[in-house]
């Protein structure tokens, strides 16, 4: 007979047990992206940026020659990681950066979260590649974008029947939190999604103004 247990499953995230890497999210990748308007795709990057800043998550921000072409990562990003350097690249594939892996490896986690621009090809590649090296893969597709719809679907399938499993940005820091029991990350938690969870940061909101509403009380 099977008996259940009140523990979490091994495949959720936790603030502990993975490496965040931000690839590409710069202004020329994002003038050509289609999949997903601008202000949301900021929105989003902010969200898992602070999510993950805030509960101490090993990230990784990578940027495509950023001088030369690409421009600078999103502010939103920059700013939840002040004084973190960014590492540059020349590939399109981020895990064929030497410096990149050698991060990779000095963290030591082998669980890889992804995001950025363009999900065909900054994402998929790292993603295929992390995925045959034997890495857990998870991608947040909502915090991805593409030149068309139909590049970020396809790329989304190519990377889910590989092995990956996608998931949202509200999803990712509802993930880390998972209990409105912690109080010492409850109000950071709150905060980021009264800022950034759209609709969802308007009912918190609602609720603890109305009538000072508290989860896990």
């Amino acid at each position: 007979m099977t008996r259940a247990t009140p523990t979490p499953a091994k495949a959720l995230l936790d603030p502990r047990n993975h490496i965040l890497v931000l690839i590409d999210f710069q202004s020329q990748m994002s003038f050509a992206t289609k999949s997903i308007d601008a202000v949301t795709l900021r929105n989003n990057a902010a969200l898992v940026s602070r999510a993950a800043a805030g509960f101490g998550v090993s990230a990784i921000l990578t940027t495509v020659a950023e001088k030369s072409f690409s421009g600078p990562m999103f502010g939103e990003i920059t700013e939840a990681f002040p004084g973190q350097a960014l590492l540059d690249r020349t590939s399109m594939n981020t895990w064929e950066d030497a410096k990149v892996i050698a991060r990779v490896n000095e963290i030591g986690k082998s669980r890889i979260v992804l995001a950025g621009l363009w999900t065909s090809v900054c994402i998929v590649g790292p993603a295929l590649s992390a995925l045959e090296q034997g890495f857990e893969v998870y991608v947040i597709a909502d915090a991805c974008g593409d030149v068309s719809e139909e590049a970020h679907e396809r790329a989304m399938d190519r990377m889910v029947q590989a092995g990956a499993r996608p998931m949202t940005s509200l999803q990712y820091l509802l993930e880390l939190q998972r209990d409105w029991a912690r109080t010492d990350t409850y109000d950071m938690t709150t905060g980021i999604a009264k800022t950034f969870g759209g609709a969802y940061g308007l009912g918190i909101i609602y609720a603890k103004s109305m009538f000072g509403a508290q989860e896990g009380h």
